[in-house]
């Protein structure tokens, strides 16, 4: 039974006659005189009829002991069938058996616990594999919109001396005889490499040891940043909007029958494909909540989870909002201009945040940075750090300190916004969350 065997999708492109298709038994149900199997492969799945007829007694037997995800190899004839799950059908004529499975450990009664135990079967089911697909396709579109932009690619070290971002949420590794971090961010090395290298991005995990376990956090993540020398504030919000536009541009281009298998409604999608992204400040968001909604919040306090998701009920595609306060943000942010002279606790910084619609959340964070060696010292004595383990950083403000700034995007956040996710842990094969390190 040597033939040249395609995918089910191309078999279907094909529309008639003889194909030679492999996969696994996606659904088995007949009598003892025809069998239904669904077949899946990477590509989508086909309903294949088996009759009783067609085989010998000792093959239906062996037929007669198939079970879900027996992976076997199927000659036979497709036709179109609009009865049929994906509107073909094959009458099999020939089936080699590879393997007969045991009793799949996957069902309707599982709870989330259960069936996070056996994710690494989960990921053969339709939803998993269509996400999985369009991860792909975002993964793919981000190198693409940056390299498009003429930026070169770099990477950082993952084991780092100093905490990137809080202190309260590194996860500390034991580093010979001393402690080290899981990188938080590329950023603090990135900020040293624009001197050499201009604009430059990566694509790369990052870690947060927050205890919070939502439908939103991860412990291990992707993070797609950017650094770029020379940048503006508006620049780096431009940068933002269209690196968005080109992603969810690609997964409508390229993902159609995937965020139907999801069942996921693009209008949003389309919108933010569209459309320019309201540009609004801290302070109009407080205001906006206040007419809207009747969120009295007070000024200085930082956006929670239930005032970013009402303020996304109010646009139909990301919201960029800008001029944080400084006391709720990263020391590396640089004030903004019109509130330099403004008591501490009434000072901004040019920092804004991504607010993903349907109540997804934060999806970037970005910032111009601070380009005085001093203020910076300032911050970081202010948050507690020993300024000896930013010396390498100090550098980069000692020798040509230029205005620039960046932004990381959280990936999974993207994936889950445009897949329509109510959990992010969907967003990643293998999820790390603060109950979940196996499998």
């Amino acid at each position: 039974m040597e033939k040249d065997f395609i995918l089910i999708k191309e078999a279907m492109k094909q529309g008639k006659g003889d194909v030679a298709i492999r996969g696994w038994v996606y659904r088995f149900r007949g009598s003892n005189k025809v069998k239904f199997l669904v077949l899946r492969d990477p590509s989508d799945i086909v309903q294949c009829v088996l009759k009783k007829e067609d085989f010998s007694d000792e093959v239906w037997a062996e037929i007669d002991k198939l079970k879900i995800e027996s992976s076997v190899k199927l000659f036979g004839e497709i036709k179109a069938d609009t009865r049929a799950p994906t509107g073909f059908e094959v009458t099999v004529k020939d089936i080699e058996i590879v393997h007969i499975a045991e009793d799949f450990p996957i069902n309707k009664d599982l709870n989330e616990d259960l069936l996070g135990d056996r994710r690494h079967l989960w990921l053969r089911s339709r939803k998993m594999t269509a996400i999985m697909k369009i991860r792909s396709t975002i993964f793919g579109a981000i190198h693409e919109y940056y390299r498009k932009e003429g930026f070169t690619e770099f990477q950082s070290p993952t084991i780092l001396s100093a905490a990137g971002e809080s202190g309260s949420s590194v996860f500390e590794v034991k580093y010979f005889d001393k402690k080290a971090y899981l990188a938080q961010t590329w950023q603090l090395h990135a900020e040293t490499a624009i001197f050499a290298l201009g604009k430059i991005y990566t694509v790369a995990p990052s870690f947060r040891a927050e205890k919070s376990n939502t439908s939103r956090h991860l412990t291990e993540y992707w993070h797609a940043e950017m650094e770029v020398p020379w940048s503006t504030f508006d620049i780096l919000q431009d940068y933002a909007q269209n690196l968005m536009k080109h992603i969810v541009k690609r997964v409508l281009e390229n993902n159609k029958e995937e965020l139907e298998i999801l069942e996921r409604d693009t209008k949003t999608l389309n919108a933010t494909v569209k459309k320019d992204f309201p540009r609004i400040t801290y302070t109009e968001v407080l205001k906006l909540l206040k007419e809207k909604f009747d969120f009295e919040i007070p000024w200085g306090k930082d956006l929670r989870t239930i005032e970013e998701d009402k303020l996304s009920e109010l646009f139909d595609t990301p919201v960029i909002v800008t001029n944080y306060p400084k006391a709720v943000k990263a020391f590396y942010m640089k004030e903004s201009p019109e509130t330099i002279d403004k008591p501490e606790e009434e000072k901004t910084v040019q920092g804004f945040d991504v607010i993903g619609p349907e109540g997804y959340g934060e999806l970037f964070g970005a910032s111009q940075r601070e380009e005085n060696i001093e203020v910076i010292k300032e911050n970081l004595i202010r948050e507690g750090e020993n300024l000896e383990n930013y010396e390498f950083y100090f550098d980069s403000r000692r020798y040509g300190s230029i205005p620039h700034g960046g932004f990381g995007m959280g990936v999974e956040r993207v994936i889950s916004w445009i897949c329509g996710l109510s959990d992010i842990k969907d967003a990643i094969a293998f999820p790390r969350k603060m109950r979940r390190l196996s499998p």
